[in-house]
């Protein structure tokens, strides 16, 4: 079974922010976006569900090195990202 991301207004700033900032990052950014595509559960992505404040989302890794995250709503067959960071970025809000 393979997702659609669903891409917000929102994420896209934040996006386009990160990678300005990072764009050694912009290869495996793209890689990880693909694989959500084809396969959220792969286990390379590492995703989990959140929790506390940020419970309902999850995240995955984009480069464990660097430890960069991303969250993700998921309902049904579609992939919404929410947000795109370090680890403390993303789960500071």
């Amino acid at each position: 079974m393979s997702f659609s991301l669903v891409f917000t207004a929102s994420y896209n700033r934040r996006a386009v922010k990160f990678l300005k900032r990072h764009p050694e990052l912009k290869t495996q950014y793209m890689k990880t976006l693909q694989l959500l595509e084809l396969n959220p559960h792969h286990p390379s992505l590492r995703l989990h569900a959140l929790d506390g404040r940020l419970t309902g989302l999850h995240s995955v890794s984009i480069n464990i090195s660097y430890r960069i995250t991303m969250e993700f709503l998921i309902e049904a067959d579609e992939i919404i990202p929410v947000n795109v960071g370090t680890h403390d970025e993303v789960y500071r809000k």
